[in-house]
């Protein structure tokens, strides 16, 4: 479909939207019930709504309505407040954009309105640092070249400069032209696509008349971008409000399930199975109780003769007994948790990166727990290894090595003897890098030349073409000027065949100003460039020189040029426009058009580029691999390059005690051979050795074709893997790969080409570095440096994943206890379905008295993290997922079975020979639930702060103080009862005894696991308690620590019995 837009006419703009732009999710006549949809689109809620609205029928009710509404409500209107101060913001910014004033020019009279009034087809006038307000195609700037320069980083979190240009036939425009100008734009339909544009233009007389002229994304100014260093820059709208490449953009991220969530998710399921058997079993019992026993007395007042449903009314009164059992809080407490874990990360000045001053940023506050679960990083090299800083090193010119004494060509006296004598091929070289390029000379008042660029690549060649007396000065959309040797050049740029990660190469075709040759000037990867040399070329040489800077860690270029013939360049030029001009497929057209072009190049040299590790990369990868975390580094980058970084990393281990299992062939079958044996000895080699497997995209590609079991197989064997030569496809496909077998990934990068791998990964985290913010703004954690991620895992999600683990599995206790105190009370009562609590201590216990201890496990630490710095193998704790499993939370379910046996039982026998109301029994029991939750928390609780023992005993004290001035209101059926109570020593003692009773056995449990089975974690708390933080293992016992060493390597060895991949049973899921 195509969109066909007509310069300065009014009828135009009406067929399409206006420019106001609009990010709000409601309005204020659909607020609430588009609200209440979607929070009755979850299971937990719709399910609470049920049991809500059959409390509403008298007959079955055993509790007041209110002890299910009002907690709903609360749950709601917490849920929609937060909903609603979220979307009133966003209407906030979308009104401050929508009424900004702009300039428009309609008839070659200029005025302002206001941005959202701005019509398709209508020209819009910008001046320097305005923001550019909808999508527009250029055709005026103040700059005499057409040019204009645009700073795009709110778009795509790229921070360098854009240099943007008009179309050529605006080329000869004036200012008072460009305001009455008539033609018709053809373009595609809206997409999002920030990369490409693919369109064609026309204007009409008196104006000009001329055949169609191509557009591509470097004509456009896109919406939310800024106009820099232009005076000023005009261009006609194509796209308006959320119709614009950036409107179109916007939407909201797929929410992700965390192992923890997930299996919270199947503990809930679990509980609601249990609970309808129970609610079967007594109310089939309850029905029998009643036919034979219950119409014999007559104060139970059962009917002779009941309505056809009479036999529903038992079960579904049990129904709404056990309803307690699904805590209903469970959402709202884990979001806040999770709020609050994100805040934990926010202001952790530890990872803080000063150089940058950016700070650690979490934008998905769902997700921290993961952090501590994660099995497989995979890393980008460029930038998130490394720093991306680049700098010229080493050169190979007409098989000369250049910088090979020194370390640094631009010291090399014998290179700087050939700049100086005028060498040609040392000149052609040198002009190759200087003019082969999209750099941009930006002259400062003082006229010193500074280089804005794309790359970080091209900026290193071009300021090291500089040092070498090859000065670009100059340079615009149609010519380029450099200073060489006091010398001046003019260059005429005819087309620029640009670089795309499937062509892996660059090309301008130029002009020379003095004789009028063409030239073609090109700059690649070396497969990318060699195989198109000249045949009679020998190139032996430059291979050579290429394979031992990559073994040097350095990065390569190669550059290469050829002379055209003025009849072969014209005739290949009308291929090339036709190419351009085309609305479908134009990029593969392009593409072979510009291969046709591309053959028989002269070689002239290899670069080759030093990229440094980042400070701390070493010790963080190997800490990190220590925690039993496997780390794939994914590269673009040549594979020996690729090797040597990995090498220098801790990635991989010198031959001597690991090996490096080399995946490649020249042919499909020996690709897949390859595969095969690697598997084979990745399985029977013994486990101390440390195997890795190398390979790159085109064999990645033959293996996903026609072998992808065994890759997938081999992927779960190997704890590194360096894959290089990846397109940002392929890097998302590995993420793939290891999520459908079911493993928890971590993708990290800082560019553009890594935003899929991030987003396709269960946690993605981007790098806010040289390359910009895109990655930084797709992730869901944002850091300054690659050393911050050891301890945003090994710190961050570790004390989250154990803090969930705790406050989901009590939410499920403190609701378990108070149904079983319930249920007990049944068979004493007839197994009627009759509360032994009254409406008002219900809902207070699910609000109040339970919820504001379980926070205090917010601050909570097991050790410092010093020690968990120290001793990083306790991870594997949490990524096999040992606090929180079926296991563990039957141990929570026992425990609230057995303490509510325990509280009824002695409150039962102790008010046995007294003369206490229902009132006074039912407090003394929700007393004893009390008292232990708070004995409870104390006990599972690491360390304490002044906060946590104020919640903790400070809701302990607020318990008797609201029941006592309940027990003042004479209204109330309370009234009195937590006087008379305070008052007996009998109550007191029951309090002790339901304590003593209840938490003995769970001391001594806990006590005799410490003494004779304990866990690694259990010793270094040990050890921290005798000697304080573990700064150093100096100070621990020779025999403790023998201990110690022998926990962590089992807990390693036996890695494969307890930490299967984490989801495994639960792919489907969303993530």
């Amino acid at each position: 479909m195509k969109r066909f837009v007509y310069v300065n006419d009014e009828s135009c703009g009406e067929s399409y939207c206006d420019n106001r732009v609009s990010n709000t999710k409601y309005t204020l006549w659909n607020f609430l019930p588009k609200n209440l949809l979607e929070q009755f689109r979850r299971f937990m809620n719709q399910y609470f709504l049920l049991i809500a609205c059959l409390q509403l029928w008298s007959r079955i009710t055993p509790v007041s309505p209110v002890t299910t509404w009002g907690p709903l409500a609360i749950i709601f209107i917490v849920s929609a407040s937060k909903e609603a101060w979220d979307d009133y913001n966003r209407y906030l910014s979308d009104k401050k954009a929508n009424e900004r004033k702009v300039w428009v020019v309609k008839d070659g009279i200029r005025g302002q309105i206001k941005a959202q009034e701005i019509h398709v087809g209508n020209i819009v006038w910008l001046h320097e640092n305005d923001e550019i307000p909808c999508d527009l195609v250029l055709i005026g700037t103040s700059d005499p070249q057409g040019i204009c320069y645009v700073e795009t980083a709110a778009l795509d979190g790229e921070t360098d400069l854009k240099t943007r240009i008009i179309p050529s036939i605006c080329a000869n425009l004036s200012s008072d032209q460009l305001g009455k100008v008539k033609g018709v734009l053809e373009c595609p339909n809206p997409d999002n696509d920030i990369r490409r544009f693919d369109a064609n233009m026309r204007l009409f007389p008196p104006i000009i008349d001329n055949e169609k002229c191509p557009l591509a994304i470097n004509n456009t100014l896109l919406q939310s971008c800024y106009l820099r260093y232009t005076e000023w820059a005009c261009g006609v709208a194509i796209y308006t409000g959320n119709e614009t490449k950036s409107g179109m953009s916007r939407g909201t991220a797929e929410p992700k399930l965390t192992a923890a969530d997930s299996m919270i998710d199947k503990l809930t399921v679990a509980i609601f199975v249990f609970q309808i058997v129970v609610v079967l079993v007594l109310g089939f019992a309850g029905n029998i109780w009643k036919d034979s026993n219950g119409r014999k007395h007559w104060y139970l007042m059962y009917p002779a003769e009941g309505p056809w449903y009479d036999f529903l009314v038992i079960p579904l009164r049990f129904e709404l007994l056990c309803s307690i059992m699904i805590p209903i809080s469970i959402k709202v407490t884990l979001d806040l948790a999770k709020g609050v874990y994100a805040k934990f990360i926010d202001c952790d000045e530890q990872m803080f990166d000063r150089e940058t001053s950016t700070p650690a940023h979490s934008a998905n506050t769902a997700i921290s727990e993961d952090l501590g679960q994660v099995e497989y990083i995979l890393s980008d090299k460029t930038g998130t290894l490394t720093e991306n800083i680049m700098i010229f090193r080493r050169c190979c010119i007409n098989n000369t090595q250049y910088g090979d004494d020194s370390g640094d060509a631009l010291k090399d006296t014998r290179l700087l003897n050939a700049v100086s004598s005028n060498e040609p091929d040392v000149v052609k070289f040198l002009m190759v890098m200087a003019l082969c390029n999209t750099v941009v000379p930006i002259k400062s008042n003082d006229g010193a030349i500074s280089y804005k660029a794309q790359s970080q690549d091209e900026e290193a060649l071009v300021n090291a073409a500089s040092n070498l007396n090859m000065v670009l000065t100059s340079k615009d959309s149609s010519s380029a000027e450099i200073c060489f040797n006091s010398s001046k050049f003019q260059y005429e740029l005819l087309d620029v065949l640009e670089f795309t990660s499937d062509r892996k190469r660059m090309s301008v075709v130029v002009k020379e100003g003095g004789s009028g040759k063409f030239l073609l000037l090109s700059k690649g990867a070396d497969e990318a460039i060699f195989p198109r040399s000249n045949p009679g070329q020998q190139t032996k040489t430059y291979l050579e020189a290429v394979e031992m800077y990559s073994h040097l860690g350095l990065r390569t270029l190669c550059l290469g040029w050829r002379e055209l013939e003025e009849g072969e360049y014209k005739e290949w030029s009308k291929k090339f426009q036709e190419a351009s001009c085309s609305l479908d497929n134009r990029e593969c057209k392009i593409a072979e058009v510009c291969h046709s072009l591309e053959q028989g190049i002269n070689i002239l040299g290899v670069t080759a580029i030093e990229d440094r590790l980042q400070d701390g990369v070493p010790e963080t990868i190997k800490l990190l691999r220590s925690a039993g975390i496997n780390v794939w580094m994914l590269t673009g980058d040549k594979q020996n390059t690729a090797i040597q970084i990995a090498l220098l990393c801790n990635l991989i281990t010198p031959e001597s005690n690991g090996q490096l299992l080399s995946i490649n062939g020249k042919t499909e079958d020996e690709i897949l051979r390859s595969l095969e044996r690697a598997l084979v000895i990745m399985k029977t080699t013994p486990e101390r050795k440390d195997l890795a497997f190398v390979l790159d995209g085109w064999t990645l590609e033959i293996i996903l074709k026609h072998s992808m079991e065994s890759f997938t197989r081999l992927a779960m064997l190997s704890r590194t893997a360096i894959c290089c030569r990846m397109t940002p496809l392929q890097k998302a496909q590995l993420v793939g790969i290891l999520k459908t077998v079911g493993y928890l990934t971590l993708a990290i990068g800082d560019g553009g080409n890594d935003v899929r791998m991030i987003q396709e990964a269960n946690i993605g985290v981007g790098i806010s570095g040289r390359e910009g913010l895109q990655a930084a703004r797709a992730a869901d954690y944002s850091i300054g440096k690659f050393k911050f991620l050891k301890r945003l895992i090994l710190v961050h999600g570790r004390y989250s994943y154990n803090r969930t683990a705790f406050i989901s599995q009590y939410s499920f206790y403190k609701s378990l206890l108070i149904c079983f105190i319930q249920i007990l009370f049944s068979f004493v009562t007839g197994l009627s379905g009759t509360s032994l609590f009254n409406s008002i201590s219900l809902m207070a216990y699910n609000v109040f008295y339970t919820s504001l201890p379980v926070m205090t496990i917010l601050f909570d630490k097991d050790m410092s993290e010093t020690t968990v710095l120290q001793y990083p193998q306790i991870l594997l704790y949490s990524q096999a997922g040992r606090l929180l499993n079926p296991s563990t939370f039957a141990g929570w379910f026992g425990r609230s079975l057995y303490h509510a046996l325990v509280v009824f039982l002695i409150t039962v026998h102790t008010n046995a020979y007294e003369q206490s109301n229902m009132e006074e029994i039912s407090m003394v029991a929700l007393s004893g639930c009390i008292w232990l939750q708070a004995f409870v928390v104390t006990l599972d609780t690491n360390s304490f702060t002044y906060l946590q023992v104020i919640l903790i005993w400070g809701n302990f004290v607020a318990f008797y103080i609201i029941n006592l001035i309940l027990s003042s209101v004479p209204t109330l059926q309370m009234y009195t009862v937590m006087w008379r109570l305070c008052s007996q020593p009998s109550y007191w003692i029951t309090m002790a005894l339901i304590v003593t009773i209840g938490m003995g056995p769970v001391l001594a449990l806990r006590y005799l696991r410490n003494v004779y089975r304990p866990s690694a974690i259990d010793v270094l708390q040990q050890i921290e308690q005798t000697n304080g933080p573990t700064q150093t293992s100096r100070n621990v016992e020779s025999a403790t620590r023998i201990y110690l060493d022998q926990l962590l390597t089992d807990l390693r060895r036996n890695k494969g019995s307890i930490h299967q991949p984490l989801l495994s049973d639960s792919v489907a899921s969303i993530r």
